[in-house]
């Protein structure tokens, strides 16, 4: 993944084939396992959030556009913490992607899909995974070259079972299933052989996040990745 958080942010004339990007994404995955989902709601919380969760071993991290500090944080990730690989979440349109892209983002994920985001996830210098909650919807990203998605909500879309179903006629489509995941189906997302990693939000609890109590979060980072083994 070095070849990852090593990059500076991307310009429009270096973009990576689809199939370049997808073997980017893999080695992303590979190594983060877990992707911490982050919404920043004070500035001050920036840096010793992504300490304590890299401490406790998620170093990926991505970092939603849902708060007012989402770019921010993105621009002062990559210059304080280089050794970290930092995408945007929470992706909606083109006008954003073009943002994140400008604030460094080293990777793009989006809840859902559009057209137009898929097309400009094509162009786009970084890799992005889509989100997808149908067979519908995935075809539409297959057919410009996606191969790796991000199922949102999973629970809601489906879960486990709806992993299964889809391995049958996209083969060779992996999965980052986020939403409704937690420590007690952990496990049972990641032994399924179309997940690549999984996405979640239960290391960073908001009574933990607003009383900075980072000890806890590293915690609970470290718990997380040692229930995969």
């Amino acid at each position: 993944m070095s070849s990852i958080q090593n990059n500076k942010p991307a310009t429009s004339q270096t973009v990576p084939s689809m199939a370049d990007k997808v073997a980017l994404i893999d080695r992303l995955c590979e190594e983060a396992r877990i992707l911490p989902v982050i919404t920043i709601e004070r500035e001050a919380d920036i840096l010793p959030m992504a300490d304590a969760l890299a401490a406790g071993g998620l170093r990926t991290l991505e970092v939603t556009l849902r708060s007012e500090h989402g770019l921010t944080a993105i621009r002062v990730l990559r210059e304080a913490r280089p050794d970290l690989c930092v995408g945007a979440g929470t992706v909606l349109d083109e006008t954003m992607l073009a943002d994140a892209v400008a604030a460094g983002a080293q990777f793009i994920v989006t809840p859902g899909s559009t057209p137009e985001l898929l097309k400009a996830g094509v162009s786009c210098p970084v890799p992005l995974l889509p989100g997808i909650g149908s067979a519908s919807e995935l075809m539409l990203g297959y057919a410009l070259g996606y191969r790796r998605f991000k199922l949102f909500p999973a629970e809601i879309s489906g879960g486990i079972p709806a992993l299964k179903a889809l391995g049958g006629p996209f083969g060779n489509v992996r999965f980052c299933p986020t939403g409704g995941v937690n420590p007690g189906n952990v496990k049972n997302y990641m032994a399924q052989p179309n997940v690549m990693c999984v996405g979640g939000t239960w290391m960073l609890e908001s009574a933990w996040t607003r009383a900075g109590d980072w000890q806890r979060v590293q915690q609970a980072s470290a718990e997380a990745l040692q229930m995969l083994g």
